[in-house]
């Protein structure tokens, strides 16, 4: 099949390795030239070193690329999804299944990166979803790896589950899209704050406490939205969760490792290098949460701290000393 991977960051370049390596052929838009010309030259993407670009893959600046893919794969950062679909409208060919693997919430609307491709695309084509723990430094190195494919169209998650798996690469198909999208971006704001705690020095139990109470934040948002709690259990919600709060590759951790150790968090998103969708998502999860109506204490303190200056022991402690509750009416399960 001829399919475009729209976005030549280190996710966009793993996954544009693996549909070649399942006898696909591929081509990988950049953005810029610049960006383009650094991966031709030396045969590597700079932010997946190590791993060989082979030259069987096309690589190009020019959009007009996904005019005849029967699959576009959507792997540009959560804040340019918009911008980047908005550009694809009159050029993508109405047959391609849409493959949205960004992680993250649109800021301003709180919409799901899905739910803004379709808006963009004006419904013209189906929209899925690809998510899971899966960093792209492991993919691209070919480790075992598990995702999720999601649609509303269960066959549609199936058609894409053909498309990813491989024997390095399993994916499971769901027909639920709103819990796998939320999953993948509400876990890199508790990835964050499980970076602050280690940056702290506090440790594995406080690590454990956060990712637990983290997940159960998440499921409440999500079951509100119309996902299914179950979906929170598996690789979209558990699943990245862990991989994300302990990963050295997580950039959500590294930036919460600066700030636990006194950075400010404006200078430690800088310090990453890199897209810490955390930071985005900690606001739109708290709007979300309003509008749904539901308590997520751990995401509002993250919150606090990122956009409000909250000292962050303080914050902590407070969280700590917060009303007694029952575990199991509270939560998810």
């Amino acid at each position: 099949m001829n399919i475009s991977v729209v976005g030549s960051g280190a996710w966009g370049t793993a996954l544009a390795l693996l549909l070649l390596e399942n006898g696909n052929d591929v081509t990988l838009w950049s953005h810029s030239e610049q960006e383009r010309e650094t991966i031709k030259r030396t045969g590597e993407n700079p932010f997946l070193k190590g791993v060989p670009i082979l030259k069987s893959i096309t690589l190009t600046t020019d959009l007009s690329c996904v005019s005849d893919s029967d699959a576009v794969v959507m792997a540009t950062p959560s804040y340019a999804v918009r911008e980047t679909a908005k550009k694809l409208a009159p050029l993508i060919s109405k047959k391609a299944i849409v493959i949205s693997v960004a992680k993250g919430i649109e800021k301003g609307s709180s919409l799901r990166l899905s739910q803004v491709i379709e808006e963009e695309l004006r419904g013209s084509n189906i929209v899925a979803a690809l998510s899971g723990p899966s960093h792209a430094e492991e993919v691209g190195r070919g480790i075992p790896t598990a995702c999720v494919a999601a649609c509303i169209d269960i066959a549609t998650a199936e058609w894409v589950q053909d498309l990813f798996m491989n024997e390095r690469f399993r994916v499971y198909a769901s027909s639920d899209i709103i819990g796998v999208e939320l999953g993948a971006a509400l876990k890199n704001v508790i990835a964050l704050c499980a970076g602050c705690c280690d940056g702290m020095g506090y440790g594995d139990n406080t690590k454990a406490m956060l990712m637990t109470r983290g997940l159960t934040e998440m499921a409440r948002i999500g079951e509100k939205m119309g996902g299914r709690k179950e979906t929170f259990a598996g690789l979209a919600g558990m699943g990245d969760l862990i991989v994300t709060c302990c990963s050295q590759h997580s950039r959500n951790r590294r930036a919460g490792l600066l700030i636990g150790g006194g950075m400010e968090p404006q200078e430690a998103m800088k310090q990453v290098g890199a897209v810490v969708e955390g930071y985005y998502a900690a606001a739109a999860g708290v709007d979300l949460a309003k509008k749904c109506g539901v308590e997520i204490p751990i995401t509002e303190a993250t919150y606090n701290v990122l956009y409000n200056g909250a000292a962050l022991r303080e914050t902590f402690a407070s969280l700590m000393m917060r009303d007694k509750k029952h575990e199991i009416e509270e939560s998810w399960l």
